[in-house]
């Protein structure tokens, strides 16, 4: 603890006001930067011998619509056991009396984050950088990190960050015609399409989903033997 917590230290001492915040929390350290000055504390983490972060790990995006709110309401599950994501009406989210009331977290809906490892200093670090839904645009880590290449696709693919200064920022996982970002938290769990493959046709073909949209609620089996009480 008392190494990362140097590290931490050493961190807000060099880069003062370039960076937003640290974070020290699970003994892992969080380091929280602006878009305008991403490449420059990136660099200087991987260049400057104190820190020689020369291994890039992860890109990933976040989205953090309905931060803070409860996926389950754990004392009465099985009567108001609704999944979050059936919820699509505005009002219905935005009403306090309702199990997923919307919480009060304000901040930018969406987060880049990278995870960094330095081999010679033996530590890990994770930088963020929030974006919010106007403006989705990062700069890319490329240059830096030629690993960032693929991660950043798979960022921008499955929740539509954009990342500026890309060689070739191309959907990764999902189709060149598929519409939305299926990780996004407001993508609808049954999805928007179905695919088949049509054997008259000789090809894949897109149809509007078959499958009902369902309530998900928590399943209690009162039979088992392994929950019944003195036995």
């Amino acid at each position: 603890m008392a190494d990362i917590e140097t590290l931490q230290t050493k961190i807000q001492k060099r880069f003062g006001s370039e960076i937003d915040k640290t974070i020290l929390a699970n003994n892992e350290l969080t380091i929280e930067v602006s878009k305008d000055n991403l490449l420059s504390v990136a660099k200087a983490l991987r260049d400057e011998p104190d820190f020689d972060f020369k291994m890039l790990i992860d890109v990933c995006g976040v989205d953090y619509l309905h931060y803070g709110v409860s996926e389950w309401q754990s004392e009465s599950a099985t009567g108001t056991g609704f999944e979050r994501g059936v919820l699509t009406d505005p009002a219905e989210i935005q009403n306090e009396n309702t199990p997923f009331a919307k919480a009060a977290y304000s901040g930018a809906r969406f987060a880049s984050v990278c995870h960094l490892l330095s081999i010679t200093q033996n530590h890990r670090i994770r930088l963020r950088t929030f974006v919010t839904e106007n403006d989705l645009i990062l700069p890319s880590l490329t240059e830096l990190w030629p690993a960032a290449n693929w991660f950043e696709r798979e960022s921008f693919d499955l929740f539509g960050i954009m990342y500026e200064g890309h060689p070739d920022l191309r959907r990764i996982l999902t189709d060149y015609g598929f519409v939305g970002h299926p990780f996004r938290k407001d993508f609808p769990l049954i999805g928007k399409v179905e695919a088949r493959y049509d054997a008259k046709q000789r090809r894949v073909v897109y149809e509007k989903v078959s499958i009902e949209p369902r309530i998900l609620e928590p399943k209690v089996i009162r039979t088992d033997p392994r929950y019944k009480v003195g036995e």
